[in-house]
């Protein structure tokens, strides 16, 4: 089964494999996460910061995630059905007391062009891994799924569970963050 994150957030689960999942039909249900599973595990991380936050709260998705399925409706899409309750498990994991917020550069995807220097490349990566830790998880949140995993502002905001305009001034603030942290850089 291809990935959603190789196709982008606009690709769902065959109807069929939903229902069986929305069954009780635990194959199908692991079918359906591993479709989901890179999207939402890039998002935990980069929210939470540490593999081990992200495991736990994707943990405590997957576990909602299956319980709920039976009332699932389709009135969203399934994916953005998924993104809510992993962002409301992370936005959980935040508000823990002693939880870490930092993003490790290493873990910022950037791909540099060919004739880049390597050592550029990496101080650019840690600058911005840098200035997304400074934001806060909300704008954080819009920027890594508009920015980075594509979904349009509809969709970011039914993940979000905000209007439409409240992701476009979470992004600005966001982006305009991303700048002056980065100098200026585009962002």
């Amino acid at each position: 089964m291809t990935t959603a994150a190789a196709l982008g957030p606009s690709v769902d689960v065959p109807p069929d494999v939903v229902d069986r999942a929305r069954r009780g039909d635990q194959e199908a249900f692991a079918a359906v996460i591993r479709h989901y599973d890179p999207g939402l595990r890039a998002l935990a991380y980069r929210l939470l910061g540490d593999r081990d936050l992200m495991d736990d709260a994707l943990q405590e998705a997957y576990v909602k995630a299956f319980r709920g399925l039976p009332r699932f409706r389709g009135r969203s899409r399934l994916g953005t059905w998924l993104y809510r309750i992993v962002y409301n498990a992370c936005l959980d994991e935040l508000k823990r007391p002693g939880r870490r917020r930092s993003v490790p550069y290493e873990d910022v995807e950037e791909s540099p062009g060919p004739w880049a220097d390597p050592g550029e490349a990496v101080a650019r990566r840690a600058d911005l891994a840098e200035a997304l830790t400074r934001l806060a998880p909300e704008e954080r949140a819009a920027v890594l799924l508009v920015d980075a995993q594509g979904f349009d502002y509809r969709e970011a905001a039914r993940i979000l569970d905000v209007p439409e305009g409240t992701v476009a001034s979470r992004l600005s603030r966001a982006r305009a963050g991303l700048r002056s942290h980065l100098g200026g850089q585009a962002a």
